[in-house]
Formats: C-alpha cells, structure tokens, sequence
C-alpha cells in the first residue's frame, strides 16, 4: 500500500490556485491601469519594458515549491524593501530606480577551473527559468510570499566550475557611488558580501532570481540577479549580484561585520531563538494585517536540515 506523507508547507491541490486564473490576473491589472497604485507602479513597469531580459518573463511554475498562505500583494513586495545601498529605510523603492542594469557582468573568481566575467544576458540564454513560490521571512520578523522566477543556484555553480576545494561561495553586490546614495554612509563596510557553503548553494532549494510576479525582477527587489535562500532570514538573500567568488575559507557577511553579536553566517530561521532585541516565535505578513508563529528553517526542514548534522554546536539560528 502507498502512503503518502506530505510536507508541512505543502497545500492540498484542490486548495491550488487554478493556472488560468494565476495568469488571467494580469488582465485584470491592465483594465486597472488607471488606478493609484499602478500609477505609482509606473516606473517599475517601464523599467520591465525596456529590460533585455523583458521577454523570458513569464516562465512556467514548478509545482514542488508551494506555500500554504496567499501571495502577497505585488504592491506590497516592490514598496517595502531593504536595499541599503538606497536608504537605511524601508521606502527605498523610487531611489532604487537609478540603479543602471545594463551593462551588467557578473564575475567568477577565486578558486574555480578558470575566472571569468561573462554578461547577464548571456548567462541567463544559459540558464533554464523557472517559477517557484517561496515564502521570505526577514529578521526583522516581517514575511511575504510570492512567486519569483529564475534558475536553481546550483545550475550557476556547475557553469562557474569551482575546484573540488572550494567550501563556501562568497557573493558581492554592485556599489555604484554615482546611484546609490547609501554608500555615503562610509561607517558600513561597503560592498554588501554574503556567503553560503558549497553544499547549500547546490542544495535545490537555492534559486537565483531574475523575475518577480512574471516580470523581470523589480530594481528595488534586487535587479537583475539576486539570491532567494528561503530557508533563511532574508539579509542573506543578498541583491544585484555582480561576482561569485569560491573559497576555501568562511566569508564574512556585511552584517555579521557589522554586528556579530547579533547577525551571523548561518542565519537559519528558527523561532525559539530571538533575535538581541526582539522575539522571532511570529511574523507580520504584509499585506495581510496579521501575525502568525513561526516556522523552523521557515517551514523547509524537510529540505535543508540536513545540511547542518553534526555541526549543532554552532550558532545556527542568528
């Protein structure tokens, strides 16, 4: 007899929302053209028409990736970001428009068969797109859900081919001077660097996006390439990605520099650690006008636990 056994986040399929209704939704939108918040969409959109990579979005969902809440309000994700290159505020997404995507390379370095710069556009012919609803907590226990689109990381680290050495993959973000006004705050350490090891990078649940509600990824989301690790708070899901470098030694992260005591490398979501300052056993989901508790590893245990037997003794969870 079969049993099936199925995953804390998944939802029954008759709870799915139906595929021609998720697509019939944009329609809809354009008949509202001429409400407020498309008004104040406005420059997003544009910025979708004129992207080079306008025309993959949008791309089929992969189905194995579910959550069991409703997405978030598209003008809820693009208008409450964190992009400190643009403002230590959560209104950043109007600054976030001077950022330039084009031209846009992305590095690979350190420790792989051969470095090299290659185009966004063409590592992105490379690369097979899909769509994948995640949930995204940050740790300032806010969550949304919604459907980003793009590639599985691991795909990026097979193209870049790193030694059998290499351990971790250190990731860095674009610092524009001329577009980015928050890099005039010289007390942070400038660029923003993230890291994850080598065997989280190449775990399926890693996925580099490019999209966001079927369009190309909005600049205040983190256009053009940005990191969605879900299974972790949100500063690691580092934004406008510009070099990959693998390394045999643990990246420092822009936070954990800056405040160690609080923001560490692991930065695994779990609600019984709170943060210095403030609880993480719930979240405030935007657009829902509610709390709800917290899930463990963001409710993808089941994905990722694994990566972290035998190493118990480190600080997981900050």
């Amino acid at each position: 007899m079969l049993i099936k056994r199925t995953r804390g986040w998944e939802l029954p399929e008759t709870a799915a929302t139906a595929e021609g209704v998720y697509w019939s939704r944009r329609e809809v939108v354009t008949a509202l053209a001429a409400g407020p918040i498309l008004a104040a969409a406005a420059p997003f959109a544009a910025r979708a028409a004129d992207d080079p990579s306008a025309g993959l979005d949008p791309v089929m969902r992969n189905p194995r990736y579910v959550a069991e809440r409703e997405l978030t309000p598209e003008a809820d994700a693009t208008t409450y970001n964190n992009f400190y290159e643009f403002g230590s505020h959560k209104s950043i997404s109007q600054a976030a428009q001077a950022l330039k995507l084009r031209p846009w390379t992305i590095t690979f370095d350190g420790m792989v068969e051969e470095e090299r710069t290659v185009g966004i556009d063409d590592l992105l012919k490379a690369m097979r797109l899909e769509e994948r609803i995640y949930r995204h907590r940050c740790v300032e226990a806010w969550s949304m859900t919604v459907p980003w689109s793009g590639f599985p990381m691991k795909d990026l680290v097979d193209f870049a081919r790193p030694l059998g050495s290499a351990k971790y993959v250190r990731m860095e973000t674009q610092a524009d001077e001329e577009t980015m006004p928050g890099l005039r705050q010289f007390w942070y350490p400038w660029p923003y660097i993230e890291g994850l090891t080598i065997a989280e990078a190449t775990n399926e649940l890693a996925f580099l996006v490019t999209g966001l509600y079927g369009k190309p990824v909005p600049k205040q989301n983190g256009a053009p390439l940005r990191l969605a690790a879900p299974w972790k708070y949100g500063f690691k899901s580092t934004k406008s990605i510009v070099r990959f470098t693998f390394t045999d030694e643990r990246p420092v992260s822009f936070w954990e520099e800056i405040q160690p005591r609080e923001y560490g490398f692991w930065a695994n979501v779990n609600p019984e650690v709170s943060h210095p300052r403030w609880s993480q056993a719930t979240e405030r989901v935007l657009g829902a006008n509610e709390r709800v508790p917290t899930q463990l590893y963001n409710g993808y245990g089941e994905f990722v636990a694994s990566l972290y037997t035998g190493i118990e003794g480190e600080r997981l969870f900050m």
